[in-house]
Order: structure tokens, then sequence, then C-alpha cells
């Protein structure tokens, strides 16, 4: 049996189907199970043992220079390999236009997805399962598909890879910054792709303060490299005790960094979901998404979001962002106060 599982992007999706990849490989144990996937995201799966390969389409880079010779030979080359694989089953967990062409392009006999998908990516399946219920938690409606394949899908798991490799390099990347092991800290992740997610860098900087002066923990603050100079504008409000990793962290030396820390403090973002799926606490706001569809997947963590009437709209812009402005320093940092309520009674619980 020779199984394709297609989840191009972004982060959070492609950890959202994490339990179907678990699920799947339960269900077939001796499969040859192979995951197509961006590059962005696929340092998450890169090396996983449940599969037994990581195929990368490295689609920014063809983006840069979609007319030149090399593009074209890399992508000729992704399809060869595709082909000779010849799969027995292609799950399109994506359901878009660029994951139902290579899905087509793969020629597997069982090509599987949602009839409803955008941009009528179903038109290149040939088994296509009814219409889900978009209110329903991305990871339960990718689990349909696993189960429509036979997969048991009653015991939810997200199988995060981890390394001694990764540990010992976010260990030694705190070190450098001054935060030594056993050292209590939080993980701020403040930035998004989306602008209508963000929240005031200086409400930020604020909660950054309150907690460190309350808890005695220290800040450390997330995302990508591009976002450095923004992520120091809200390091530079704080009182210095926040430190800056903007950059300086692959996805698995990040979430062995959140493994590390007390919890998380985000946005709606990618970070947010790799937290979830390794079990961290996690205080995340949300404005014009919908928690109830992808937020952070489990018990145990805290969503402050306002009931506003517009929200969610999914909008990438927005001219007033009310959702957003609306949420006060004091509502986060009272989930921020319950979070630690309960790692205290956790750690009672654990020496007694």
């Amino acid at each position: 049996m020779k199984i394709l599982i297609i989840k191009l992007s972004s982060i959070g999706d492609v950890v959202h189907t994490l339990p179907s990849l678990y699920a799947i490989r339960r269900r077939y144990p001796d499969a040859a199970i192979d995951w197509l996937v961006e590059e962005d995201a696929s340092a998450i799966i890169e090396g996983h043992n449940l599969l037994n390969d990581c195929i990368i389409v490295k689609r920014k880079k063809w983006l840069k220079k979609p007319l030149s010779i090399d593009t074209w030979r890399n992508a000729a080359a992704v399809i060869k390999i595709l082909r000779n694989k010849s799969y027995d089953i292609v799950i399109d967990f994506q359901g878009l236009i660029k994951s139902g062409i290579w899905a087509f392009l793969s020629k597997g006999k069982r090509r599987i997805g949602f009839s409803n998908t955008k941009e009528l990516s179903s038109i290149f399946l040939n088994e296509a399962l009814p219409p889900y219920n978009p209110d329903i938690h991305a990871v339960d409606r990718y689990l349909d598909l696993a189960k429509y394949i036979g997969a048991e899908t009653a015991s939810v798991e997200f199988p995060m890879p981890h390394s001694e490799n990764e540990m010992r390099k976010a260990v030694s990347i705190l070190k450098a910054k001054g935060i030594w092991e056993g050292q209590p800290f939080v993980v701020v992740n403040p930035m998004a792709r989306w602008e209508t997610k963000l929240w005031d860098n200086k409400k930020f900087a604020l909660l950054c303060n309150m907690v460190m002066d309350k808890f005695g923990s220290r800040i450390v603050l997330t995302g990508a490299a591009s976002m450095y100079d923004e992520i120091e504008r809200i390091n530079s409000l704080t009182d210095k005790r926040a430190i800056n990793l903007a950059g300086m962290t692959g996805l698995k030396e990040l979430a062995e960094i959140i493994n590390l820390s007390k919890l998380l403090v985000t946005v709606d973002s990618g970070p947010m979901h790799i937290a979830a799926a390794i079990g961290k606490p996690v205080v995340t706001l949300f404005g014009p998404t919908a928690p109830w569809r992808t937020g952070p997947y489990g018990n145990g963590h805290i969503v402050v979001r306002k009931e506003l009437d517009c929200s969610p709209c999914f909008l990438k812009k927005c001219k007033d962002l009310k959702c957003m402005k609306d949420i006060k320093v004091e509502d986060v940092m009272s989930a921020v106060e319950k979070q630690f309520g309960k790692i205290k009674q956790t750690s009672i619980g654990v020496n007694c």
C-alpha cells in the first residue's frame, strides 16, 4: 500500500493534519506513507518517524522565477517522483487548486478529498466526500478523511517530531540570550501574516512587563526573521527583561523552546498550533478568525476574544480593526493569571 498526504501549507494547517497521519499509520502500519509539502512548513514533518518520505515543493522559489529552466526542471522532477511512486491512495487535505493539481499529476489510483473545497479543486479527485461542516475544527474535519480510508479516529494524537539535537540547540539559543536551564520564561508570539490579527505593540509590551513583574518570568519574543524589527520595537518598550529571538530558530527549535516555557501568549498564528500540539498551555488573541474552526486544539487553552457582530469576518484587511483593538491588556493578563494558577496547581499535585 502506498499513500500520499497532500498538505502543502501553512504551519498551522500542517500541524492540524498530524493526527490524521497518526491515525493512517495505525491503520496501515506497513504502508509507504509520503507527504507533499511546501518549504515553509516542511521542517515540521521532514524526517518524521511516521513517514517514509517528505517531498518538498519549493513554491516560493519557483514563483520568483516562474519561467526559468531550473523552475520547470524542479517541478518536473517532483512530478516524476510522484508518478514513479504509483500511489494507491492520494488524500488532498488542502482542498485548493494548487493541491488539486498535484493530486491529479500524481496519477494516484484513488484521489480523495471533500466535494465542497475552495477553487473547485474537487474536479481533480475521483472520490469526493460529502460537503464538510465549515464550523467544525480543522483537525476533526481532516480526521474525517482518514476515517474514510478505514482509520480509527477516536483517539486524537499529535505526533510532533522531537530530537535531542533540537533540544540542545534550543537550550543553547536560550543560554546565549541569558536564560539558563530551569529559569522560568513565557513565550510571546506577537506577529501574524494577516494585519487584522495583530494587537497593538504598546499593549504587548505592557503585558510583558506585567507578566515579568507578577510572576518573575522572563519573556521570550518569537517570530520570523522578516518580523525582527517590528518585534524589536515591542522589545524596546519593555523594561529590558525580554529577549528577541525572531528569526533565530527553525520550527523544530521553536517547538522545543515553547516546550521549555511556562506557556505561550500569541495571536492567531503557527506557533499557537505548535504549542497546542505539544500540550503547552496557550493564551491566544482572536479577532477576524473563528477559534472553533482553527483555534488551539484541545483542552486547557484560553481564547481572548470580543463577541462583536462583525467577528469573525475572515478579512485580511479592515479599516477599524475593532475586534483586536477592543481587547484590553487586562483581558489578556487575566487569562495569563488563570494559566499560571493551573500550572501551580499541577506542580503541587506532582510534588504530592
